[in-house]
């Protein structure tokens, strides 16, 4: 008996989405299919293997009607990626120019993937690229073509299992329902694509600082914070980090924050957006904090405190970071 041939689409929502707004979406990608899982912060997968059946069209006549029903509803433009997994429709949607709509079929996955570039596979970064590219390694055919254990000396054995995988345009994933864990997330549109560093450190000073504020006034500390950039070509990078202590502490988040984006090295890149994401929530009365013997930090929580109460009192632009005035 023939497995059942699975429809995956990936939606790039080309607009600045609220949370409320987001939700929306979601709510109306609910009405084409019940399989969605959310990709914040301007993203949606679907499963449309049962949809195809319950509207009797084509898995990328559905495609069409989800993108029309964002645009009619919502006034959301959108580009797609429909193959027969979750990587390979989020990598044909990067393909895809503002309203279109890339195809990749489950019998032309090879001839789709290979001549693509290395970078175009998710977990390939700057570090693995700049790797592979001393020994000649450019596209994906090229990675394919390569003995397993010639990449696990390249690469590590984990890290090399995981990428020839994903050459070879495997992933098991499914489309999950909702998200595993509690979360709260703040993101920010530029205006224009920007390659200035400060403003790239303004931009996450500022949604550190956001986020500090939503998890002190929902009485909430986070364990994880999660970094992601996105570029002026649609691609997007994300990093994430444990933090040393569960906190609400906007001066421990930022710092976290900040470590991420030194760490991605965007010197040279034209970024269009970033989102900060909270994860691991837990109620306040279950937070810890490692007492110094710095007054500084008292104070500094103390001062956070005073602060608060003039947003809640006055609102939300009362009191700002010194480097955000």
């Amino acid at each position: 008996m023939t497995a059942r041939q699975r429809y995956v689409a990936h939606l790039h929502l080309h607009a600045a989405l609220n949370e409320l707004q987001y939700d929306d979406v979601m709510e109306v990608m609910s009405g084409v299919t019940p399989h969605v899982q959310a990709v914040p912060p301007h993203a949606v997968q679907l499963d449309l293997t049962s949809a195809i059946r319950y509207f009797d069209l084509s898995a990328y006549d559905v495609v069409q009607l989800a993108k029309l029903r964002l645009k009619a509803l919502y006034g959301v433009d959108s580009s797609a990626g429909l193959a027969s997994n979750r990587m390979l429709a989020a990598m044909a949607a990067d393909a895809s120019a503002p309203g279109e709509t890339t195809w990749v079929p489950a019998d032309r996955v090879a001839d789709w993937l290979y001549p693509r570039p290395v970078t175009a596979l998710p977990g390939v970064g700057r570090t693995t690229a700049e790797t592979l590219h001393r020994y000649g390694l450019h596209t994906i055919g090229q990675l394919t073509g390569l003995p397993s254990v010639t990449l696990q000396r390249l690469l590590g054995v984990g890290q090399a299992r995981l990428l020839a995988e994903r050459a070879r345009g495997h992933d098991p994933r499914p489309v999950t329902l909702s998200e595993p864990a509690a979360h709260l997330v703040a993101d920010l549109v530029l205006e224009r694509d920007c390659l200035d560093p400060a403003q790239h450190h303004r931009a996450v000073l500022e949604l550190a600082d956001r986020i500090g504020q939503r998890l002190r006034g929902e009485s909430q500390i986070a364990s994880r914070l999660a970094l992601t950039v996105r570029y002026a070509d649609r691609s997007s990078t994300t990093r994430t980090r444990t933090l040393p202590e569960p906190t609400n502490h906007s001066p421990a988040l930022t710092a976290a924050a900040l470590g991420l984006l030194a760490g991605l090295g965007l010197q040279r890149a034209r970024v269009r957006a970033f989102m900060i994401r909270a994860d691991d929530l837990l109620p306040t009365d279950r937070a810890y904090h490692q007492l110094l013997l710095d007054p500084g930090d008292a104070r500094a929580r103390a001062a956070e405190a005073a602060a608060d109460r003039a947003r809640r009192r006055f609102g939300p632009g009362a009191v700002r970071p010194a480097a955000l005035a």
